[in-house]
């Protein structure tokens, strides 16, 4: 039997919501070994005052096996 945990992460990018996922879950796989996966929580935007993006941040739910 195993046991999953899942740990929520904040990550941005300048690029893309894609770039956001990735780069977040690139940081967490430093110190966290077993990720069988991720899901998007929230979504959100900063923008200029034109209403131009400036960078795309993402929560993340990661779940990994409990060693």
């Amino acid at each position: 039997m195993s046991i999953a945990k899942v740990i929520e992460v904040s990550s941005s990018s300048k690029t893309s919501v894609e770039d956001a996922v990735r780069s977040g879950l690139k940081k967490v796989a430093e110190t966290v070994k077993g990720i069988q996966g991720a899901w998007i929580s929230e979504t959100k935007v900063e923008t200029d005052e034109q209403g131009n993006i400036q960078e795309w941040r993402v929560n993340l739910r990661v779940t990994f096996v409990v060693q």
